[in-house]
């Protein structure tokens, strides 16, 4: 008898006979809704507001940018340029808050949460009340002081408190720094009244009237963004404990520094920008990490989008909760920040280490 030879299965014809992988697949559909989200807010933050500008006389404004009109002028002198700050600020905060949390191995860590935000508050009121800084080129530099400060206190005290673990040890520090900074600012600005005019909706948090800042702050969050972005696999091998990540060649004490570095710079530049906006680099990276898992190359630049994204439509948001006015984008963060971190805060597997 002949034998028989084993059936032979035809190639498939995706990808030269192998099979097509999910992972890629998920990738590319989550990719493609961002990029739409993306997309989505931006001409909502273009049209929408106190005067409501339709699409076709959006795209009338932009093939012809010499027009006068006063629709013309709303769109060039404020709705463009505060969208595009939103945008930078947002992709600053999403990118700062991933890279805290992976550092920190803290599911609850956020540039607002730990402190970081109020540090860089405090230090350009310090700066305005006695070196008379102006302008968000030397807000920065207070900014970005304050920022490290803060960032080394949290880190001190929250390691060295015995709070069950160092994820709740760092959450209780930065709140408490946080509150004492926010009290400390609130007593220099009320006895000062030229500086609490000044200062008292960038101490919330807001896009309204700075709009003027947008060619000051994209260098600091452009340089920032740039540093972030490559930091993905570093941060895939620090993940990995430190004994494994040195076997695989990686010097961590100095990974751990240029990438703390690195998000204290994004911090620095969104606060100095519109001052202290909590929450966004929470939402955005847990937001990413659901959406593309816990690969850092991936979940770091959908971090960037998604903070992008939550910053503005908040904005947006913001413009049409009341009929006359607006609330700022600070206000309006809080108030889906806030219930997201109490979630986050009950669900157990979260905070334990």
């Amino acid at each position: 008898m002949t034998p028989t030879s084993p059936p032979v299965t035809p190639p498939s014809p995706l990808a030269g006979g192998r099979r097509p992988r999910p992972r890629h697949a998920r990738a590319a559909l989550v990719t493609t809704l961002a990029v739409a989200a993306l997309a989505a807010t931006l001409i909502a933050s273009v049209g929408l507001g106190a005067r409501d500008i339709s699409p076709l006389e959006i795209v009338r404004i932009l093939l012809h940018p010499g027009a006068e009109d006063y629709n013309a002028q709303v769109l060039w002198t404020e709705r463009i340029p505060r969208t595009f700050l939103g945008l930078a600020v947002g992709a600053a905060l999403g990118a700062s808050g991933l890279i805290m949390q992976a550092l920190t191995l803290n599911p609850l860590a956020d540039p607002g949460i730990l402190g970081i935000e109020q540090g860089a508050a405090m230090f350009v009121v310090l700066g305005i009340l006695f070196l008379d800084l102006t302008g968000v080129r030397g807000y920065f530099w207070m900014a970005l002081l304050g920022s490290g400060v803060t960032a080394v206190l949290v880190y001190l005290i929250g390691t060295r408190t015995d709070a069950g673990s160092s994820t709740l040890g760092l959450v209780l520090a930065g709140v408490a720094l946080a509150a004492v900074m926010s009290s400390l600012i609130t007593l220099m600005v009320v006895r000062d009244e030229a500086v609490y005019a000044h200062l008292r909706f960038w101490s919330v948090g807001q896009l309204t009237g700075r709009a003027g800042v947008l060619d000051q702050a994209v260098p600091f969050v452009a340089t920032g963004l740039l540093l972030a972005l490559p930091l993905g696999r570093t941060l895939n091998i620090l993940s990995l404990g430190d004994e494994t990540a040195r076997g695989l060649g990686v010097r961590v004490e100095r990974a751990r520094l240029a990438s703390a570095a690195v998000a204290v710079l994004l911090c620095a530049a969104a606060t100095a920008a519109v001052g202290p906006v909590a929450f966004v680099g929470l939402v955005a990276a847990h937001c990413a990490r659901l959406l593309a898992g816990p690969d850092h190359r991936w979940s770091l630049p959908l971090a960037v989008v998604l903070g992008a994204v939550l910053l503005t439509a908040a904005d947006t948001a913001g413009r049409l909760v009341v009929d006359h006015g607006e609330v700022q984008v600070g206000v309006m963060t809080a108030a889906v920040g806030t219930p997201f971190f109490v979630w986050l805060a009950r669900r157990r597997n979260l905070v334990r280490m």
